[in-house]
């Protein structure tokens, strides 16, 4: 049995701390941004974390 091949759909999305911590951009910055308010759109601009949940599948996906 080989190994298992990185899926570069997550590699290019997501981003594994030093920590342990999985980031990821925020959604919806392309368009229709002008209704938004600033406190929105500042927002979006920082990285997210991810909820703990979801960490160990992603950090498993790309970490192969």
């Amino acid at each position: 049995m080989g190994k298992m091949k990185t899926k570069k759909m997550i590699a290019k999305r997501f981003r594994v701390t030093r920590t342990g911590k999985v980031i990821h951009r925020a959604a919806g910055q392309d368009h229709f941004n002008g209704r938004e308010s600033g406190n929105t759109t500042r927002k979006k601009r920082t990285d997210k974390s991810l909820a703990g949940t979801h960490t160990k599948l992603i950090v498993n996906s790309i970490q192969n």
